[in-house]
């Protein structure tokens, strides 16, 4: 799709949403975050990517947009998503909690974290008095004071075991609907998704390798959160790479494990894809 004019001051979202088997539904969603209110394309704002998995029942939709136009951008997707996916009657694999589940913002060019966090709390906020049911529980730079990371308020909400509705408590808006379920919003340092297939059905196998290389136990990769599922007869390891920042980490080059960028002035490091893969392969074959 369209690319954004040279000199905007960049943000992105990777919308997460709870569907990906009608596709109708997906493409309708992401034509709703390119649209002004007058029905004309936004100069500013770019679909850069549509993933969709129809296991998992989970799509991932690239927007990029300047900083003050991603917000109204993602608010009209999210309008489109809660109009078309019902939790009540949602399957799929992958845990999730919410028709929209997921709303990070990442600061990919010449802005900071902490403006992104920003633009994650004002449409929390208008998405909350947009969607009656709809309920958000923020993280990262949208969690202020505590700042909390996503993995902890995951945990802490139940999402990985994707618990009942009734017993979850928001950060805004009322009570969880059973339509709408509990969406995630806030803002970090980028986050990069890396899958990884091994060839096999042995889950046990898998939620093993993925607990070795998860960066929270030892000998684990750095910034790196994991998860085992049965995926198309196989065994997937589903990655989140976080982008962290390290005094000590100067190789970045050919064969590093580590990749790096820089924000504003910042550095900022992540764990290699091809080394992730590298290292669920040998596990796989130990």
């Amino acid at each position: 799709m369209s690319s954004c004019r040279v000199g905007l001051r960049l943000a992105a979202c990777l919308l997460n949403i709870s569907e990906a088997r009608k596709k109708c539904i997906v493409e309708n969603i992401a034509k709703a975050a390119l649209l002004e209110r007058n029905g004309q394309r936004h100069p500013e704002i770019s679909v850069l990517n549509v993933f969709s998995d129809p296991e998992y029942n989970r799509s991932v939709i690239t927007i990029a947009a300047s900083i003050d136009e991603l917000g109204n951008s993602v608010l009209a997707a999210c309008l489109e998503a809660f109009q078309s996916i019902d939790m009540e009657v949602q399957e799929g694999i992958h845990p999730c909690l919410g028709a929209v589940d997921l709303i990070p913002i990442y600061p990919p060019s010449g802005v900071g974290v902490e403006e992104c966090g920003a633009v994650a709390r004002s449409l929390a906020e208008n998405l909350v008095l947009s969607v009656p049911g709809c309920s958000v529980f923020l993280f990262g730079e949208a969690d202020l004071p505590e700042k909390r990371p996503l993995v902890q308020r995951r945990k802490q909400l139940g999402w990985f075991t994707r618990r009942d509705f009734s017993t979850l408590k928001s950060d805004l808006g009322a009570a969880p609907a059973r339509r709408c379920g509990l969406t995630g919003i806030g803002a970090s340092p980028y986050v990069m998704n890396c899958n990884v297939t091994i060839d096999s059905q042995d889950l046990a196998l898998g939620k093993e390798i993925a607990s070795a290389i998860r960066g929270s136990n030892v000998n684990g990769l750095k910034g790196v959160q994991t998860m085992a599922f049965p995926h198309e007869g196989k065994i997937e390891i589903a990655c989140n790479v976080e982008s962290f920042e390290d005094q000590e980490v100067t190789e970045t080059s050919e064969g590093s494990q580590y990749m790096a960028y820089s924000v504003l002035g910042d550095h900022f490091y992540y764990i290699s894809p091809h080394y992730i893969e590298a290292q669920v392969k040998k596990l796989a074959s130990d």
